[in-house]
């Protein structure tokens, strides 16, 4: 949570933290501001102290919705500042930032730098803010385990309720595509038709996905899968566009939009074959589902992610599917882990992985997935289920929204 940042900080022997960049689709930046319209934002938070948001004047009625102190740019006269650089807009970045750090007294410690930015632009201008102010070391943190990633991995109620209404939209807009699939007529070799006679293609259903999430006010900046067949058997594999949408092959439908601006996250997965399964699609289903239950069941607060990935493994394996458990980077099996938490990133703390740490609990106020699947591109099918979880503070865990788990879809013509 926010509240534990000084803690965190304390922890890493952090001073400061730096957040460059956009306040949309920043999540470091959305986390502290609430995601409103700033560009090209700088925030500053030093330990023990409020987060200051610096901002361009044309954006001062933006800042100032975030409810944090808000500091002009203007403060810095430009004119100055370029006369001072000579033109050089890394060093006029860098001038600015050090009459920034000055007026905060950020002379000297150790400064957590984060944000999304022109990797090139933010490297120069650190760089030659080090010459500066000598007595400044600028700290990297790792992408899965940093300060923010700590902090937002237990979540307020309001965030947990924002998360909710992802939920309900997701699974809303997965109704209205299950709804269109079975809608359609079939031809002579099972593919689906349009109303003009053509095969209904993967293209035109990820058009209805984008078109119905974008009227519900939410964004999809990661994509969507819906990958059929061979493709269904790679986990991370979009599906091709131009594939034609067949009876009894394997579809799996991974959908993660989040709000608009790039806040909360849901992740939802389901698996279909339209009109009926083959015994081997429908076998590697139930292996899945019995999978998917066994752990649900295993469940319990504060216990290590990855133990429960560890079980995953075992059970794949019993049933004679390879794992990362025994298997260096399987390719068809149980490949990948078995979930993560969601939040203001599609993935982030805690973590599921067996390379990850223990510290990686199921803790009371974390939102995480869990997604089992099997893999077959050799045989043209995979499997993956996934809900999206909640541990409450009364110790027990809730699925945020409900969707049937068939794996036959009934065509209505």
């Amino acid at each position: 949570m926010k509240s534990n940042l000084d803690s965190l900080m304390q922890d890493r022997n952090l001073d400061t933290l730096l957040v460059l960049g956009n306040t949309q689709h920043n999540s470091p930046m959305y986390y502290l501001t609430g995601g409103h319209h700033v560009g090209g934002a700088t925030l500053i938070k030093k330990k023990g102290e409020k987060p200051i948001l610096f901002y361009r004047d044309m954006e001062r009625d933006e800042a100032a919705k975030t409810g944090l102190k808000t500091i002009s740019y203007s403060k810095y006269p430009e004119k100055e500042l370029l006369k001072n650089s000579g033109g050089d807009m890394i060093k006029f970045s860098a001038l600015r930032l050090q009459k920034i750090f000055a007026d905060l007294g950020v002379d000297s410690g150790r400064v957590g730098v984060y944000g999304h930015t022109d990797l090139s632009h933010s490297f120069a201008m650190l760089s030659l803010m080090q010459k500066y102010l000598p007595e400044i070391t600028f700290i990297g943190e790792s992408g899965t385990d940093s300060v923010f990633l700590n902090a937002m991995e237990t979540k307020e109620e309001e965030e947990v309720a924002r998360i909710r209404e992802m939920g309900r939209i997701t699974i809303e807009v997965v109704g209205m595509v299950k709804e269109f699939l079975t809608s359609h007529a079939v031809s002579e070799d099972e593919i689906l038709l349009r109303t003009d006679g053509k095969p209904l293609m993967i293209g035109e259903v990820k058009g209805k996905i984008n078109l119905w999430l974008a009227e519900r006010g939410v964004e999809n900046p990661e994509g969507t899968i819906f990958a059929i067949g061979s493709d269904a058997g790679v986990p991370h594999s979009v599906g091709n566009a131009s594939d034609p949408i067949r009876l009894g092959r394997t579809i799996i439908f991974d959908i993660f939009p989040c709000e608009a601006g790039g806040g909360y996250f849901y992740d939802f997965t389901r698996t279909w074959c339209l009109g009926y399964a083959p015994e081997e699609e429908q076998k590697l289903y139930d292996q899945v589902r019995d999978v998917y239950e066994k752990i649900i069941d295993e469940m319990e607060i504060n216990m290590p992610f990855r133990e429960l990935q560890r079980m995953t493994c075992k059970l794949f394996e019993a049933k004679g599917h390879p794992s990362p458990l025994n298997t260096e980077a399987p390719l068809e099996g149980y490949v990948h882990s078995l979930g993560h938490g969601v939040g203001v990133n599609i993935h982030e703390r805690p973590w599921s992985s067996l390379q990850f740490k223990e510290d990686n609990l199921l803790q009371r106020g974390v939102v995480f997935t869990i997604e089992p699947g099997l893999y077959y591109p050799s045989k043209g099918m995979g499997v993956r289920i996934e809900n999206t979880y909640y541990a409450r503070p009364d110790g027990t865990f809730e699925r945020i929204a409900e969707f049937p788990f068939d794996l036959v879809l009934e065509m209505k013509r």
